[in-house]
C-alpha cells in the first residue's frame, strides 16, 4: 500500500493552476493594485532644544515611487488627475529651504565687519574724519540739487569698487541698489498721484469774459510721464531722487565706514566729539562702552544666524511632505535657536567682562582704546576733499534750479 501511495505521488502530473471566475479575476487584480497607506515617515521633535528632523530615503526622491504607485492606482479604477492639473508648474517659487539658503547667503559675506586686508588708504585715515565725512553725507543729500545727489551715489559708487574685494562690494552694492530702487519707484508714482480735493474758486475765463492765460513757450511740464492712473511727476522725482539717494549713502557710507575703521577706534573718535558733553552730566563712558560692545556683538549676530540656517539645510528636511503649521514650527523653533545663542553669548560676555574687574561703573575702569591723534597728509587730503564738497553743494543749490 505505501509503495502504490509513493508511485502515485512521483508519477501523476503537476497541478493544474486553479481557474477563478471572471468577477473574482477581477476582484483579485484590483486588490493588487491597491496601495498599502504607509504612515508618514517625516518626524519632528526636539531634544534639549536641538533641533531634530528625520525622513526616509523614500521621501528623499521626491515621492516618484508614490506619484508613479498613484497613477497605477488611478488606472484601475481611482480619481482620475484633471488635465489641468498636469499643467501646473510643480516646484516654481520662494520654498521654505530657499528662503534658508538665502538667509545663509546673505549673511556668509562681512557685512558692516572690520576687513583688516586688502589695506588701502582708507583705512588709514583718521577716523574722526571718517565721522565727519558720515555727517556731510547724511545732510547734503536732502540739501543739494538732484544733479549733486547723483554725483555723491556714483562717488559712493566708485569708492566702494575701488576700497572693497570684488565679493563684498558686487554683494553690497547689488542689495543697496535695489533697496534704493524700489524706493524710488514707490515714492516717485506714490507722492503725487492722487488728485487734490481742493477745487479753485475762481470762475472760469469763459463765464468772466476774460480771455486765458496764454500757456508757456518753453517745453515746461509738471507731469513727466503716466502709467495708468500713476503719474510721475517734478515733485515725486524731487521727493523720490531725495529719499533714494539719502538711503543709498547712509547705508553704503556707513558700510565703508565699519568696513575700513575698528571698532576701537571708532569708539575714541565718538569719545572725543561726546568730551564737552560730560561737563553737562552726559555719560559718556557708558555710551562709548555700550558702543563699543553693540559693534563686537554685530559679527555674532550674523554667525549666529548663518550656522543656524545651515544646521537646518544640512538636515535635508523634506519640506513636502510638511504640513503649513509644522513647516512654520521649524521657522519658529529656528528663530528661538537664534535668540537662545545670542543670550548665551551675551551671558558670557557679561561674565568675561565681570571677571576683568567690571562693576558697572564706567568712569572708573579703565577702557583702552586707540588715541593717536597724529594726522598725515591723507588726512588733510580727506579735509580739503571734504570742504570742497560742501562748497559744491552750497554753489549747486543757488546756481542750479
Amino acid at each position: 500500500m505505501m509503495a502504490l501511495c509513493l508511485t502515485t505521488i512521483f508519477s501523476s502530473s503537476p497541478p493544474r493552476p486553479v481557474q477563478l471566475h471572471g468577477a473574482l479575476r477581477r476582484r483579485s487584480s484590483a486588490f493588487s493594485l491597491i496601495r498599502q497607506k504607509v504612515p508618514r515617515p517625516t518626524s519632528t521633535r526636539t531634544l534639549n532644544g536641538a533641533l531634530f528632523i528625520s525622513c526616509s530615503v523614500a521621501d528623499r526622491n521626491g515621492g516618484k515611487d508614490r506619484t508613479a504607485a498613484a497613477a497605477a492606482a488611478g488606472g484601475g479604477g481611482g480619481e482620475v488627475e484633471p488635465i489641468w492639473a498636469a499643467l501646473i508648474p510643480r516646484g516654481v517659487g520662494v520654498g521654505p529651504e530657499k528662503v534658508l539658503r538665502l538667509i545663509a547667503g546673505a549673511t556668509s559675506s562681512p557685512i558692516c565687519q572690520f576687513i583688516e586686508s586688502p589695506r588701502t588708504f582708507l583705512h588709514s585715515v583718521d577716523p574722526r574724519i571718517k565721522l565727519a565725512w558720515l555727517l556731510a553725507l547724511v545732510i547734503l543729500p536732502a540739501r543739494s540739487h538732484i544733479y549733486m545727489r547723483l554725483g555723491l551715489v556714483l562717488y559712493l559708487t566708485v569708492l566702494s569698487i575701488w576700497i572693497l574685494p570684488n565679493r563684498i562690494w558686487m554683494d553690497q552694492l547689488g542689495r543697496v541698489a535695489l533697496l534704493s530702487g524700489i524706493l524710488f519707484i514707490m515714492l516717485g508714482f506714490g507722492s503725487d498721484t492722487v488728485p487734490s480735493l481742493a477745487q479753485l474758486r475762481t470762475p472760469p475765463p469763459s463765464i468772466t469774459g476774460l480771455p486765458n492765460v496764454p500757456s508757456s513757450l518753453g517745453s515746461y511740464s509738471y507731469t513727466i510721464m503716466k502709467l495708468g492712473p500713476l503719474q510721475f511727476t517734478r515733485k515725486g522725482l524731487s521727493v523720490a531722487s531725495t529719499s533714494a539717494c539719502l538711503s543709498f549713502t547712509i547705508f553704503q557710507s556707513a558700510s565703508l565706514c565699519l568696513t575700513t575703521t575698528m571698532p576701537e577706534q571708532i569708539a575714541s573718535a565718538l569719545r572725543w566729539f561726546m568730551a564737552p558733553l560730560s561737563l553737562l552730566g552726559t555719560p559718556v563712558s557708558e555710551i562709548i562702552l555700550t558702543l563699543l560692545l553693540s559693534l563686537r556683538f554685530i559679527s555674532l549676530v550674523f554667525d549666529e544666524v548663518r550656522s543656524a540656517a545651515l544646521g537646518i539645510i544640512a538636515r535635508r528636511i523634506c519640506w513636502h511632505q510638511l504640513t503649513l503649521m509644522e513647516t512654520l514650527d521649524v521657522f519658529f523653533l529656528y528663530v528661538g535657536r537664534i535668540f537662545k545663542n545670542i543670550f548665551s553669548h551675551a551671558e558670557q560676555i557679561s561674565k568675561a567682562m565681570i571677571a576683568r574687574g567690571f562693576r558697572g561703573d564706567c568712569d572708573s575702569h579703565k577702557i583702552y582704546l586707540f588715541s593717536d591723534s597724529s594726522l598725515g597728509f591723507v588726512d588733510f587730503l580727506s579735509i580739503f576733499c571734504l570742504l570742497s564738497l560742501i562748497g559744491a553743494a552750497i554753489l549747486s543749490e543757488q546756481l542750479l534750479v
